[in-house]
């Protein structure tokens, strides 16, 4: 750039967290091409000019001294800065200087009130301060939308549908002479809390909208002195009545104070009510007040509105005449009369309200309706046609005052929007002494011209809607648009009259009297206790933009940490300024883990993790003194990435972790042993091949490179062997965090397929089994006498069943029983493994993340002195000669098994791998149970084993449940040793003493089938005289019965609760027997839990059902005395005839619920093609149902019910209505007979309307020629009590009673009282 030419410099001063900062936006003008580049420069403001000159410089890639910076205003150029060879002074300094010499006002002192918030640069010629453009960065945003709109005027917030009360608000804010009372009233904080003291936030709130640089201030603090709760933001009120609320709410507040009678003086003002004698001219008067006078738009009756307020007024003043049955009785006349009643105006108060009743009621439609009917309203108002000079000047002599006189004139209240009451329970607030007040209010003024300022406009429907106000300022007799957060100009008058003609809701007119009218106060006159306010809020302010400035160059990132003490991964948020440095943000982050005293600060730091892949990205070796906001890459509330606070011991060096590194933790598996050892870190790149990344693992393990074999695990069930000697590790699929088994021994089993293999074998049963808390049943001497008999099993479970006759033994005595067993049971395995049986403990290690540091424990004692554990490989199938027949799915286990299934290793794991900090050198972890309990769910999904079908838990499917098996119930499959092991543990909390567990890890492979098995010398009891429940997170059981399905819906630390009794055989369904109760308050009564087999007959079942019955629910009843009928939630189905046949007749399925209804007599269904209906006669003129009444049709025929043997046959004209909803179809008497839809033409059940074609249809019918009761309005709400009542306890709605809106309140002493047994 060529010396002399310039770039435009823009500032804005920040308040930082310690220093003041400069946001310097520097415009490039040398060329056409760079005009419309930005540099922006955040600079201290004891930064130089000189400084600046040289970072601009160096970004914009020019010579220093080559170009000029100056000041810059909406494109203009203003001012050189001095050049940088003569300017020493700070940008602080020069920006202050150059503001005043542009302003002409020196204010040193005042940095804060003319430097922050704003441009720094001269005052605009409007004298507005800032600047017309705004600017936004990813780190910072200055847009105008934060600060003060242009008209200087501030918005309100809307809560949520607080507009009305916003509309109200600005409107007496701009009203001097309230607002003015307002400042003049001080307030005594000793004498009431400010938080409930309704003047003075009004007060506080009124100074805001003042003084405050916002664009909008909440109105939290106002609606919180009215007492209200956030309930209340969500309510819409009317802004005439919110009015008058808070005008009698601020009167009973300025009770003995000057401002007593500020309300009345300023709104109130005089009518009189009369009636006039048309015989003799007798006329009986009363005075009453009004706060606002509501114009009708639209007459009773009328189709035609009225089109000006001027109308509407004259209406309202016009007298009606009483004749005819609506006579008069006059008092001078001693009879009815003729007579004329009526309103005239006596005093118009100084500022004039005007309601326009834009909301009415439809009586064709019964709806409210709103009338957007055009009304149109001068910019001043001429009130003298409408006031009462006559009765001013000479006031009538004989006016009445006698009782029946205020009673005749009382029908004002009607029209008026005040009705005043002396009363103090139902007074409005408004003051009704007139003795003081009647001499000044009885002279009419010279003048009656009133000026409009505020309309308050309502926009929607009568449903709801949104209010806002247009306002004219006195101070300069512009109209501004009040629109809560939002003020805007209005361009001209005549808009305003002509566009809210259709829509204006309250009109505000004050009286032209330049005697009265007044000003507002400006901030210099100020009353003291004002000014004090006004520095109160002002630095409370301020505190609050500091607070947001802090908050807004705060970097907010998530911080893990793996603590010492408590050994897990603790997560908390750390929150660090943009300019602290990383050594700073070690020291937050050490005391926000609370890690003082546990270890040293110089054993910590903060690296870059991927908690996701939980991956170390990269360590900051020599960037310590680095900003935390240049560290992460700008300030963020949330990164893409997360930091660890690494702890190394204090023997120990910290390992430096660069970008592009992968992280691999390295498993070392033993195979004479069988363990597999805790995970030991280590670093490499994608680009390194295997036999690279071999020597890396020696190094870190100590283990021989050429004999090592290195399996991959890509994901759950997916080892690969990395056999290539020059292939990449980015080829072989590694990624950011991965795992991988090493083994290198001089054994031959590195010689078989991998598949083959020992190692594949280890690591495949570890990859599959889990760990599982078994709770075992209590067994009592001769439990199992009663029980019913079962198949016959084999001799091993004859013995064991023997044996639980017999006097029973502990866990431990079994366990010590069983284990020769099991060993003879897993020692074809054990031999085709080579491997000893003293390894069989080894105890199963936990799965551990990439920097923990573990100390291995030694190796524990042979298996074979422990006898307390056993450990088991069985095949997936029994090979017993026990029979396991297919299970059909019971109680509700089809929707929760279905919902955790597939998702449960991932849900239900309650164990996350623990992470370590730092490598270190570790010794092999002995697994006791060759597993590792943390790694086989954590992170993984179920999936299928290969080659073998899933089979779910649906009704559906039941059919094929014994596909796997032969008629003997052993596995067609091809035999797999699975794992099992088990050992006894105490349930800490347990419920109750004696209750035995034990700590299980097995395949998940296996089949319940084989699992069962491996349970019996543990059960005491053979697998099919006991069931297996799973116990699901809410403590809710559900059975699992399906032999055939593996546990792979199973993982880590479910629980499984073992009971005794019968388990199911094949085509055997548990079913859930409920009474039905057609005319109790309950009618669906849970009966016993019993078993229906496929094939049975109902006969059968209820020969079975008997014994059960008499013995758990106490009924005594014959054979022929019940029935059982389909169930459909609580609905009454299909009636179940003796001769049907489940299966065949009858769809059984799992999950199955019948009803058992006791019959008052002999069954009478006796064939399907009879029809069993539920009746209910509706009785209108007694406002009553009669009970249930079954009815047996012989066809569909509506003719049957006039056979002798139903209730509706003496009935002469029949009407039918089908019951609606769930049985008992309850419904409210007030509604039946209207609300719902009777059928008189109906000849059939089974066609429309009624579409009856099964047992259980509830019919409710009435004779058509009675008439219902009449009710007066006393009656009808005892009976809607008794109704809601009575539909409230048996769980039907009431809907009857219209939604009531909530009455408007403001609460003088904070608060409502509520009722403790209100809702």
């Amino acid at each position: 750039a060529a010396p002399g030419e310039q770039l435009g410099v823009r500032c804005l001063i920040e308040s930082a967290a310690e220093e003041p900062r400069v946001l310097c936006i520097v415009q490039d003008t040398t060329n056409a091409k760079t005009v419309n580049e930005r540099l922006t420069l955040n600079l201290p403001a004891s930064t130089t000019v000189s400084k600046l000159y040289e970072d601009v410089a160096h970004k914009a890639g020019y010579a220093n001294g080559t170009f000029c910076l100056a000041w810059a205003n909406t494109g203009a150029m203003v001012r050189v800065l001095p050049c940088p060879s003569k300017q020493t002074k700070t940008l602080h300094y020069a920006c202050v200087t150059l503001l005043q010499d542009e302003s002409g006002t020196a204010d040193s002192s005042g940095l804060d009130d003319s430097s922050q918030g704003r441009f720094i640069g001269p005052l605009p010629r409007d004298g507005t301060v800032g600047c017309s453009s705004d600017y936004s960065s990813p780190s910072y945003s200055y847009s105008s939308i934060l600060n003060k709109s242009e008209t200087g005027y501030v918005g309100l917030v809307n809560q949520a549908m607080t507009c009305y009360l916003n509309s109200l608000l600005q409107t007496l804010f701009m009203t001097p002479e309230f607002r003015n009372a307002l400042y003049n009233w001080e307030f005594e904080e000793s004498e009431e809390d400010p938080v409930i003291s309704i003047p003075y936030q009004l007060k506080r709130l009124f100074v805001l909208l003042q003084t405050s640089k916002k664009r909008a201030i909440e109105t939290t603090d106002v609606t919180r002195s009215f007492g209200w709760d956030s309930s209340e933001a969500w309510q819409q009120h009317d802004v005439q009545e919110l009015c008058r609320v808070m005008f009698d709410a601020l009167e009973q507040k300025w009770k003995q104070t000057e401002q007593a009678d500020l309300i009345n003086q300023l709104y109130q003002g005089k009518l009189k009510d009369y009636v006039r004698c048309l015989e003799c001219g007798y006329e009986s008067w009363r005075i009453d007040t009004y706060l606002d006078i509501p114009l009708v738009i639209r007459p009773f009756g009328a189709s035609q509105a009225f089109g000006s307020v001027e109308e509407a007024l004259q209406a309202f003043i016009q007298p009606e005449t009483l004749d005819g049955p609506n006579q008069y009785f006059c008092e001078r006349c001693k009879k009815k009369c003729d007579a004329r009643k009526g309103l005239r105006f006596l005093h118009f108060p100084y500022l004039l309200t005007l309601q326009l009743k834009r909301f009415d009621f439809d009586y064709t439609t019964m709806h409210r309706i709103k009338l957007n009917d055009r009304m149109t309203f001068p910019e001043e108002l001429d009130m003298s046609p409408f006031i009462d000079v006559e009765d001013e000047k000479s006031p009538q002599t004989e006016s009445c005052t006698d009782s029946g006189a205020e009673n005749e004139g009382s029908c004002h209240s009607d029209q008026m929007s005040n009705d005043f009451s002396t009363d103090d329970a139902v007074d409005e607030g408004i003051c009704l002494d007139n003795t003081s007040s009647a001499e000044r209010v009885l002279k009419p003024k010279s003048s009656l011209t009133f000026e409009l300022f505020s309309v308050m406009v309502h926009s929607g429907s009568a449903a709801g809607g949104h209010y806002y106000a247009c306002i004219k300022s006195f101070s300069d007799s512009q109209w501004y648009s009040f629109n809560d957060q939002h003020v805007s100009k209005v361009s001209q008058l005549a808009s305003v009259l002509k566009e809210y003609s259709t829509n204006a809701y309250m009109l505000m007119y004050r009286l032209k009297d330049p005697s009265r009218n007044a000003k507002f106060l400006e901030v210099e006159d100020f009353p003291e206790h004002i000014k004090r306010l006004v520095q109160r809020e002002k630095e409370s302010e301020e505190q609050e933009k500091r607070q947001r400035e802090i908050e807004r160059n705060t970097c907010k990132i998530k911080l893990f940490c793996m603590h010492p003490v408590k050994m897990m991964m603790t997560e908390n948020k750390l929150e660090v300024h943009k300019d602290k440095t990383l050594r700073e943000a070690t020291e937050m982050a050490y005391k926000l883990m609370d890690l003082d005293g546990v270890v040293p600060l110089d054993c910590c730091r903060l690296v870059k993790y991927d908690e996701f892949h939980e991956y170390l990205e990269r360590s900051y070796e020599g960037e310590e003194d680095m900003p935390m906001g240049l560290l992460l890459g700008g300030v963020k509330s949330s990164y893409m990435f997360d930091l660890l606070l690494e702890i190394r011991r204090p023997d120990q060096v910290f390992q430096p972790y660069k970008p592009g590194e992968v992280m691999v933790k390295v498993h070392v598996v033993d195979l004479k042993s069988e363990s597999i050892a805790a995970p030991v870190s280590v670093r490499a790149y994608l680009n390194q091949t295997i036999t690279e990344f071999k020597q890396l693992i020696a190094q870190a393990t100590g283990l021989c490179a050429e004999t090592m074999r290195v399996v991959l695990e890509r994901c759950y069930n997916d080892l690969r062997l990395l056999y290539v000697p020059n292939k990449t590790l980015k080829a072989e699929g590694f990624f950011r965090s991965n795992k991988v088994f090493v083994e290198s021994s001089d054994s031959t089993d590195h010689q078989a397929a991998f598949t083959d293999s020992v190692l594949w074998k280890l690591l495949d049963r570890h990859g599959n089994t889990i760990r599982l808390f078994v709770s075992l049943p209590e067994l009592s001497p001769g439990s199992l006498a009663n029980r019913t008999s079962c198949p016959k099993a084999s001799a091993d479970s004859e013995d064991s069943l023997d044996g639980a006759k017999g006097s029973r033994k502990s866990v431990e005595a079994i366990l010590e029983e069983s284990t020769e067993k099991l060993k003879n049971l897993s020692l074809q395995q054990q031999q085709h493994q080579q491997q000893s049986s003293s390894t069989s403990d080894s105890q199963k290690s936990s799965e551990h993340s990439d920097f923990e540091h573990i100390e291995s424990p030694a190796q524990e004692p042979d298996a074979a002195s422990q006898p307390s554990q056993t450990e088991n490989s069985t095949r997936a199938a029994s090979d017993t000669e026990n029979q396991f027949p297919s299970e059909e799915r019971s109680d509700s286990d089809v929707n929760n098994d279905r919902s955790t299934s597939s998702v449960d290793s991932d849900i239900l794991s309650s164990s996350h791998s623990s992470d370590t900090l730092c490598n270190a050198d570790s010794g092999p972890l002995p697994l006791a149970n060759g597993l590792d309990s943390h790694s086989i769910t954590s992170s993984r999904r179920s999936k299928a084993h290969k080659g073998k079908k899933e089979t779910w838990d649906t009704a559906e499917e039941d059919s094929g449940t014994d596909s796997e098996y032969d008629e003997n119930g052993k596995s067609k499959a091809d035999a797999q040793y699975l794992y099992f092991k088990a050992e006894p543990y105490s349930q800490e909390d347990g419920s109750g003493e004696g209750q035995k567990c034990l700590l299980v890890h097995v395949d998940k492979r296996i089949t319940l089938a084989a699992f069962k098995q491996n349970l019996e010398p543990f059960v005491g009891v053979p697998s099919t005289q006991f069931k297996v429940f799973r116990v699901y997170a809410n403590n809710q059981e559900f059975e699992s019965v399906r032999l055939n399905e593996t546990l792979s819906s199973f993982s880590d630390d479910n629980k499984i609760t073992i009971r005794l009794g019968r388990a199911l055989k094949k085509g055997e369904y548990r079913v859930k027997v409920y009474q039905l109760l057609v005319n109790d308050p309950e009618p669906c009564k849970f009966l016993l839990e019993t078993v229906f087999a496929k094939g049975m007959t109902v006969r059968q079942s209820k020969e079975e059902l008997l014994p059960q019955l008499k013995d758990q629910c106490k009924m005594d009843i014959s054979i022929d005395r019940f029935r059982l009928r389909k169930k459909t939630w609580k609905n009454p189905g299909t009636v179940f005839l003796d001769y049907h046949v489940y299966e065949e007749d009858i769809n059984i399925s799992s999950n199955w619920e019948v009803f058992l209804e006791v019959l008052e007599e002999p069954e009478r269904m006796k064939s399907m093609s009879q029809l069993a209906v539920l009746t209910r006669r509706w009785c209108p003129a007694q406002m009553n149902l009669e009970a249930f009444r079954e009815v047996v049709l012989e066809s569909s025929s509506v003719e049957d019910f006039r056979c002798p043997s139903c209730s509706a046959s003496d009935l002469t004209v029949l009407l039918l209505l089908q019951g609606r909803g769930t049985f008992p179809c309850d419904m409210s008497v007030l509604e039946i007979h209207q609300d719902l839809d009777w059928n008189p033409k109906v000849s059939t059940l089974n066609v429309w309307p009624l579409y009856i074609c099964d047992d259980g249809a509830v019919i409710f019918y009435r004779d058509s020629t009675e008439e219902l009761m009449e009710l007066s309005e006393e009656e009808r709400n005892e009976l809607m009590k008794k109704e809601s009542s009575r539909l409230l306890k048996t769980g039907h709605r009431v809907s009857y009673s219209p939604r009531k809106e909530k009455a408007l309140k403001i609460y003088l002493d904070g608060g409502p009282t509520k009722d403790p047994g209100q809702d």
